[in-house]
């Protein structure tokens, strides 16, 4: 990164990145926990099992942090930039 404001630019893109993924987890956890629960009004049977889980606690708690901290590295590996954070002086006096 040469200038200042590239760097700031760059910081700026990631940071969205990373708040568009925390609220992409946000509304898959809310969608697949109180989305997939079973209705109030069918509480007297059991709810189907996957895995010796029902759907909604499976797809919220064991899918999603998984497919989320996939993204995440992915995200790392391709969006984010390294940067130095020291602040580079230019020799004016030559």
């Amino acid at each position: 990164m040469k200038t200042l404001q590239a760097r700031y630019q760059q910081a700026h893109k990631e940071a969205k990145w990373a708040i568009g993924l925390a609220l992409a987890y946000f509304v898959w956890w809310y969608v697949s926990a109180y989305g997939l629960a079973p209705s109030p009004d069918d509480i007297s049977s059991m709810p189907s099992l996957y895995f010796g889980f029902p759907l909604w606690f499976l797809m919220s708690c064991v899918i999603g942090p998984i497919v989320f901290t996939l993204l995440c590295a992915a995200m790392v590996k391709w969006i984010y930039q390294d940067m130095s954070l020291e602040v580079e002086q230019e020799d004016n006096h030559e």
